[in-house]
């Protein structure tokens, strides 16, 4: 199940049911203002290392560290015993799993995570605002693609005051809902770009990032 659960918090890889177009959601001034305070803080977020904790839609729980490297680069690396692997970068988002020896890779631009993972994060346009909830010292801030909402939603969960991202929840287009709590952050500093690249465990080149 930790593997559907991760799938579903990727993308809507298998083709989507047809989804009307989404309804952005209305923003007072004070909203939209705190929209853009949003994006600066996503903006100006380069990298950030992080424990995580996820939450599957059948409630199994797996932990492990998490390395965002803005833009277009992430990494999950799961606890043992568990035997998954998740490489974002080069446009493709790469998933492992070593206990069934199968990996699948994934455009980012289906992903829901791609969102997050772009170069610029403008929350209008071609994101549509769906949801925005501001309460005490939280923000949660629910997004889709306006031109393909049937790839999925993400919602950001930010702590307020100030401003960190706190994690992230996926809704497929199933409507299964992964959740992802980050813990321990610390934002900044330079990672080793070899985090994300993926080597196929297969490959005759023993060098690398092998899982």
């Amino acid at each position: 199940m930790k593997v559907l659960a991760l799938l579903a918090a990727l993308a809507a890889a298998a083709p989507a049911p047809c989804f009307a177009d989404p309804h952005a959601v209305v923003l007072s001034d004070a909203d939209q203002a705190v929209l853009r305070g949003v994006e600066s803080y996503l903006n100006a977020l380069h990298t950030l290392k992080a424990r995580f904790l996820q939450i599957g839609p059948d409630g199994a729980t797996s932990t492990g560290t998490a390395w965002l490297d803005r833009p277009g680069r992430m990494r999950f690396e799961y606890d043992p015993p568990s035997p998954l692997l998740l490489v974002a970068g080069n446009g493709t988002v790469v998933f492992r799993d070593n206990k069934l020896d199968q990996t699948t890779n994934i455009p980012m631009g289906q992903t829901p995570l791609g969102l997050l993972l772009r170069d610029r994060i403008a929350l209008s346009g071609d994101v549509t605002v769906t949801d925005f909830r501001h309460p005490p010292g939280q923000l949660q801030v629910t997004a889709v693609k306006t031109a393909s909402p049937g790839d999925g939603s993400l919602t950001l969960d930010m702590n307020d005051n100030p401003l960190a991202l706190a994690g992230w929840s996926v809704v497929d287009a199933q409507g299964r809902e992964t959740r992802v709590r980050l813990s321990q952050a610390t934002s900044g500093g330079d990672f080793d770009p070899k985090l994300f690249v993926f080597v196929d465990p297969h490959a005759s080149d023993p060098e690398g990032n092998t899982p």
